[in-house]
C-alpha cells in the first residue's frame, strides 16, 4: 500500500486557516495527503518536537503562527533541519505593517472572536438549517437569497456554505407531485436563483447516492426520464417565479456560491 505524505500544520490558535491552504493546494495534485494538526503551541518544545517529526518522516510544516519568537524560531528550526517550511501569514503580516504603518496587535486566534459578523453568521447558519428543503415556507420573505431546484442540485450544500459567508438562505425543493409553496411566487424575483444541472451528470449523482443508501441504482429516481421529466418541471416554475436560473454541472459548491454572492451584491448596489 501506498505511504501517504503527512502535512504538518501548526498553529498558536486552532490551526483551521493553515488546514484550509494547505486542502486548497493539495487538491491541486493527485498525491494522497494526510494532516497532522498541532494547535495552540505556546513553546519552542512542541515546536523541537514537530521539526524532528517532520523530518524523520520527510514531510512539510505549513503554520499560522502569529507570535514573532514562535514564528520565527519554527521558521529558522526547518531550514536547520532540511524540513520544507510554509509560514502562512507572516509575510502577509509583514506587506500588511508595511501599507498601514502600524503593527499587527499579535494575539493568536484573532479571527474567532465574538465580533457582530461572527454573530451574524451564527445567525445565518441557524436560519438556513431552519428553512431547509421547503421545511417552513414562511422563512422565503425572510430570506435574503432562495435557491430553488429539484433533487440533488447542491441546495443544501449551497445554503450552508452561504450561510457561513453571512447570507439568510433558504431553499425549496422541485418536484412534479408536490405544488410549490405560495410564498415562493411572492419573493423577489431578484432574491431568488433557480439551480439546474445536465441530465445525465444528475443521473450518476442520483445513482451513487442509491448505492451509498444500499439501494438500486436503477430506480426511477435515477432514471434518465424521470430526470429530464424533473428538470422540465423545474424550469417551469423557474420561468414562472422570473428568477435567475445557474447552472451548476460539474461546479464545486464554492463556484456556484460565488457567482450568486456577485449577483447579489450587484443588484444591491443597483437598488
Amino acid at each position: 500500500m501506498e505511504k501517504k505524505s503527512v502535512l504538518y500544520v501548526v498553529s498558536d490558535s486552532l490551526g483551521e486557516t493553515a488546514h484550509r491552504v494547505a486542502r486548497a493546494a493539495v487538491s491541486q495534485f493527485d498525491n494522497h495527503m494526510e494532516y497532522k494538526r498541532i494547535s495552540y503551541v505556546s513553546s519552542v518544545e512542541t515546536l523541537d518536537e514537530v521539526v524532528e517529526e517532520a523530518r524523520i518522516n520527510r514531510s512539510l510544516v505549513i503554520h499560522t503562527l502569529v507570535l514573532p519568537e514562535l514564528r520565527d524560531y519554527l521558521n529558522h528550526r526547518c531550514i536547520e533541519a532540511g524540513v520544507g517550511v510554509v509560514d502562512v501569514l507572516g509575510p502577509m503580516m509583514d506587506g500588511l505593517s508595511a501599507i498601514a504603518q502600524s503593527q499587527p496587535r499579535l494575539q493568536p486566534g484573532r479571527i474567532y472572536q465574538l465580533d457582530e459578523e461572527y454573530y451574524r453568521e451564527v445567525e445565518a447558519v441557524e436560519f438556513a438549517v431552519k428553512y431547509d428543503d421547503g421545511k417552513d415556507p414562511r422563512g422565503l420573505l425572510k430570506a435574503d437569497i432562495v435557491l430553488v431546484g429539484i433533487s440533488r442540485t447542491s441546495k443544501t450544500p449551497l445554503s450552508m456554505y452561504l450561510a457561513h459567508r453571512g447570507y439568510r438562505v433558504a431553499n425549496v425543493p422541485l418536484v412534479p407531485e408536490v405544488k410549490p409553496p405560495e410564498e415562493i411566487f411572492l419573493v423577489l424575483p431578484e432574491r431568488v436563483y433557480g439551480l439546474i444541472i445536465r441530465p445525465d451528470e444528475l443521473q450518476c449523482i442520483r445513482q451513487e447516492r442509491l448505492k451509498s443508501l444500499g439501494l438500486a441504482s436503477n430506480a426511477n429516481y435515477a432514471s434518465y426520464e424521470r430526470i429530464r421529466e424533473e428538470l422540465q418541471y423545474g424550469e417551469g416554475i423557474m420561468r414562472k417565479i422570473g428568477c435567475r436560473v445557474i447552472d451548476v454541472t460539474k461546479r464545486a459548491v464554492e463556484e456556484t456560491a460565488s457567482k450568486i454572492i456577485e449577483y447579489y451584491k450587484r443588484r444591491e448596489r443597483s437598488t
